[in-house]
Protein backbone atom coordinates (compact mmCIF):
# COMPACT_ATOMS: atom_id res chain seq x y z
CA UNK A 1 0.00 0.00 0.00
CA UNK A 2 1.23 3.26 -0.85
CA UNK A 3 1.87 5.86 1.46
CA UNK A 4 1.85 9.66 1.15
CA UNK A 5 2.99 11.77 4.15
CA UNK A 6 1.42 15.03 4.96
CA UNK A 7 3.29 18.31 4.42
CA UNK A 8 4.55 20.24 7.38
CA UNK A 9 3.99 23.99 7.26
CA UNK A 10 7.12 26.15 6.00
CA UNK A 11 6.74 28.31 8.93
CA UNK A 12 6.15 26.11 12.37
CA UNK A 13 5.11 28.95 14.77
CA UNK A 14 4.01 32.10 14.64
CA UNK A 15 7.08 33.49 16.64
CA UNK A 16 9.45 32.06 14.14
CA UNK A 17 7.56 33.56 11.17
CA UNK A 18 8.12 36.77 12.97
CA UNK A 19 11.50 36.49 13.70
CA UNK A 20 12.27 35.35 10.44
CA UNK A 21 10.38 38.74 8.77
CA UNK A 22 12.01 40.90 11.34
CA UNK A 23 15.05 39.85 10.13
CA UNK A 24 14.18 39.75 6.26
CA UNK A 25 13.23 43.39 6.80
CA UNK A 26 16.47 44.47 8.71
CA UNK A 27 14.72 45.53 11.78
CA UNK A 28 16.83 42.62 13.56
CA UNK A 29 20.10 40.59 13.22
CA UNK A 30 21.96 38.10 14.95
CA UNK A 31 25.11 38.23 16.70
CA UNK A 32 27.68 37.47 14.91
CA UNK A 33 29.87 35.68 17.58
CA UNK A 34 26.66 34.11 19.45
CA UNK A 35 23.56 33.93 16.89
CA UNK A 36 21.63 36.33 19.61
CA UNK A 37 19.25 38.16 17.86
CA UNK A 38 19.89 41.74 18.52
CA UNK A 39 17.18 45.14 17.59
CA UNK A 40 19.05 47.51 14.92
CA UNK A 41 16.96 50.20 15.74
CA UNK A 42 16.03 50.85 12.19
CA UNK A 43 12.11 52.67 12.10
CA UNK A 44 11.96 51.98 8.19
CA UNK A 45 12.37 48.49 9.08
CA UNK A 46 10.50 48.11 11.46
CA UNK A 47 7.61 50.20 9.71
CA UNK A 48 8.48 47.16 6.67
CA UNK A 49 8.10 44.11 9.11
CA UNK A 50 4.55 45.69 10.15
CA UNK A 51 3.94 46.42 6.88
CA UNK A 52 4.37 42.85 5.63
CA UNK A 53 2.50 41.43 8.66
CA UNK A 54 -0.50 43.53 7.87
CA UNK A 55 -0.61 42.96 4.13
CA UNK A 56 1.02 39.04 4.58
CA UNK A 57 0.20 37.27 7.56
CA UNK A 58 0.86 33.50 7.65
CA UNK A 59 -2.30 31.36 6.34
CA UNK A 60 -4.91 31.22 9.01
CA UNK A 61 -3.60 34.32 11.02
CA UNK A 62 -5.40 37.42 11.03
CA UNK A 63 -3.06 40.24 10.30
CA UNK A 64 -4.11 41.70 13.51
CA UNK A 65 -2.76 38.82 15.25
CA UNK A 66 0.61 38.82 13.12
CA UNK A 67 1.10 42.39 14.18
CA UNK A 68 0.49 41.61 17.66
CA UNK A 69 3.58 38.69 17.70
CA UNK A 70 5.69 40.99 15.82
CA UNK A 71 5.37 43.42 19.04
CA UNK A 72 6.22 40.76 20.86
CA UNK A 73 9.26 39.74 19.22
CA UNK A 74 10.79 43.11 19.17
CA UNK A 75 10.02 43.44 22.85
CA UNK A 76 11.76 40.41 23.69
CA UNK A 77 14.79 41.30 21.40
CA UNK A 78 17.68 43.51 23.27
CA UNK A 79 20.12 45.57 21.74
CA UNK A 80 23.28 43.97 22.66
CA UNK A 81 24.03 40.50 22.65
CA UNK A 82 23.73 39.10 26.46
CA UNK A 83 27.32 37.17 25.83
CA UNK A 84 29.23 39.78 24.18
CA UNK A 85 31.36 41.92 26.69
CA UNK A 86 30.79 45.49 26.84
CA UNK A 87 32.91 47.80 25.23
CA UNK A 88 34.73 49.49 28.22
CA UNK A 89 35.77 46.31 30.00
Amino acid sequence: MLRTKERRPAIRTLRVWATKVLQESGAIHECEEHGWAKDRADPHARERAFAIARQHPPQGVTPDAAVVEMRDVLDSVGDTCPECLPDDI
